[in-house]
């Protein structure tokens, strides 16, 4: 196993410093959000890879680590190419790129710490798979981890359509969107992106206790980075001031997990 960890070490490097060459060469890093997911399904596939006798519980969770990296990257880098650099990071190494220092903070600030972040995150899906080999069947755990999953891939793939859908509506400039899922937590997203997370982790669990407890930071780390780090807080604080009817949408709907509004919503305001 150790062998194969440093494989996807190597791997993981080997595509941030590529991808770091990019971001240099067009003045921006932001393309980072997609390779976050994309990284992991690749991570994900490589483990399995590596596996002389895969069994079926590895296969069920590289599937599960690759269909939801595949899916992220893919609505990313959509996103990205329509809409350009993230002003997040665009404010991030503004000062960096005035001092012509752009290239080292990309690497340093960016590519270097994500690479790390990725790995951890994605720890389920690696000790998971590969500690699965054959006969490793797919038990009662593994079945509760992908209907997890399973909830967290509607979630969020309906959470982004809706989203989508809002922004392209000339009518939608400057409102808030509390219809569909958004009438019931504010980040469905990311909200989904925890249950699949979850889910793969106690898939993974099944695979034993030591296996269970050393993946345990990666779905924890995800949780609090999205609920408490660099997800909602700073999301929450740029639409606060740019959407009039935001605190009152704050006010009525969940942060995180889908409830009810605390009274009826209106169709868009």
């Amino acid at each position: 196993m150790a062998n194969a960890l440093i494989t996807n070490f190597l791997l993981v490097a080997l595509l941030m410093l590529v991808l770091w060459q990019i971001a240099v060469r067009i003045g921006d890093v932001s393309f980072i959000d997609a390779v976050w997911g994309g990284g992991m399904a690749l991570v994900a596939l490589a483990s399995w890879w590596q596996l002389h006798d895969p069994g079926a519980r590895a296969s069920l969770i590289a599937a599960m680590a690759v269909l939801w990296g595949a899916r992220l990257f893919l609505h990313l880098i959509t996103r990205w190419r329509g809409h350009g650099e993230d002003t997040r990071y665009a404010r991030m190494l503004a000062k960096a790129k005035e001092q012509g220092q752009f290239s080292r903070a990309a690497l340093t600030v960016v590519f270097g710490p994500q690479a790390l972040l990725l790995l951890l995150v994605c720890l389920p899906a690696q000790l998971g798979i590969l500690a699965s080999r054959v006969p490793a069947p797919v038990g009662a755990l593994a079945m509760a981890g992908f209907a997890l999953w399973l909830i967290g891939m509607v979630f969020e793939s309906v959470g982004d359509a809706q989203l989508k859908a809002f922004r392209a509506n000339p009518a939608s400039k400057g409102k808030v969107l509390n219809t569909g899922l958004w009438r019931y937590t504010r980040h469905p997203n990311y909200f989904g992106d925890c249950c699949a997370w979850w889910g793969i982790w106690l898939a993974a669990a099944e695979a034993g206790p030591l296996v269970a407890l050393a993946s345990l930071p990666g779905p924890l780390f995800l949780t609090f980075t999205l609920t408490k780090w660099s997800g909602k807080p700073l999301l929450e604080k740029g639409l606060a001031k740019t959407r009039p009817g935001y605190a009152d949408y704050v006010a009525q709907t969940s942060g995180f997990f889908p409830w009810p509004p605390k009274r009826p919503s209106g169709g868009g305001g």
